[in-house]
């Protein structure tokens, strides 16, 4: 990947260290607005797609059989911090199909937070696969599976009807064909598929105003939007960037991070999806970016631009509670947005 730093941490008055990446902004016809890097080399794009994974379990008619409703959905779409209500959700979703914890098949960690981690400990349990930041995308296919009539047991297994229709949906979305060659399994044993950034902004810009894509298609993303901008707190929680941003936009911004320093957006009213990857992986450098890019491609009142300040330029505090140095767009990003703010 190109490594012009676009994200600099300074530390005093000088810059410490950089944070290099890759970024691409596409209209819904496909037409480049913006790239920086190398945005041809395909990424593997993580949880920053499981709006796109979600589809089918609207477009099947699973969510409407099971009774699933905007808190559900918006789980589906989640990278959660497992706290209580997160929890909750991901286990009624699959009682609703008639099954529970054990169906999840992703795996179990502790809760991002230090109070959850506590509350479970003063409890006396252990995590278990419900705690999984992905378990809502995990029965979110539970569902799907029930729905269709197939044994959930194995839906993470790339020849599982639930994977094999996930990716058929990922296809018309990013207009790329999954290769086999480029697929890797993800944090929770799901198969991931490499694209270009530039294929992953053209999903979000479809996803965003559903050109191009079946009438039931683009229902069901408009509808998974909606749940998002709705239930902002089931895509990630307490204090996180995605829940925050949609939490105040609404649904002018749709925003999900997948790990590895990537994130994709779709703006609906200006009809473009944004696609970036940080090239170290970095979750910081990764939310300064997108902020940037909100700054310059969705129209800010006043009130926008006073909320967006705290994620475009983030303070560095000492353990002592000083301040003592920024995160903040290098000059090269900076110009990259000449004339766009």
């Amino acid at each position: 990947m190109s490594e012009t730093c676009l994200i600099e941490v300074t530390r005093g008055s000088l810059v410490e260290s950089c944070h290099a990446g890759c970024l691409a902004v596409v209209d819904a016809d496909g037409g480049t607005v913006l790239a920086l890097g190398d945005v041809d080399r395909p990424v593997f794009p993580r949880s920053a797609v499981k709006a796109l994974q979600a589809v089918p379990l609207i477009e099947s008619g699973a969510a409407d059989a099971l009774g699933l409703g905007n808190a559900e959905l918006a789980l589906a779409c989640s990278s959660h911090n497992s706290e209580a209500r997160h929890v909750e959700t991901a286990l009624a979703m699959l009682a609703s199909a008639g099954r529970d914890g054990t169906a999840l098949e992703c795996g179990a960690h502790w809760p991002k937070r230090l109070a959850d981690q506590k509350a479970l400990i003063r409890a006396g349990r252990e995590p278990d696969a419900a705690h999984n930041n992905c378990s809502g995308k995990h029965a979110g296919f539970v569902c799907l599976s029930h729905h269709l009539g197939v044994d959930p047991a194995g839906y993470i297994k790339p020849e599982h009807t639930v994977q094999q229709t996930v990716r058929a949906g990922l296809e018309t979305f990013t207009g790329e064909a999954l290769d086999t060659d480029a697929c890797g399994i993800d944090g929770c044993s799901i198969p991931t598929y490499a694209v270009p950034l530039t294929a992953l902004a053209r999903a979000f810009a479809v996803f965003g105003t559903g050109n191009g894509l079946a009438p039931a298609t683009a229902a069901a993303a408009a509808r998974l939007r909606s749940a998002c901008a709705a239930e902002p707190f089931q895509v990630a929680g307490t204090g996180r960037f995605c829940t925050e941003i949609m939490q105040h936009f609404g649904e002018r911004v749709f925003v999900k991070t997948g790990a590895e320093g990537v994130f994709c957006a779709a703006f609906p009213e200006s009809g473009l999806g944004i696609a970036l990857k940080c090239t170290d992986g970095a979750t910081r450098a990764a939310e300064a970016m997108m902020a940037h890019v909100i700054q310059a491609y969705v129209p800010l009142s006043a009130a926008d631009e006073a909320f967006l300040a705290r994620y475009l330029t983030v303070t560095v505090h000492n353990w002592n509670g000083l301040e003592v140095g920024s995160v903040r767009a290098s000059p090269a990003f900076r110009n990259a947005f000449e004339g766009r703010r």
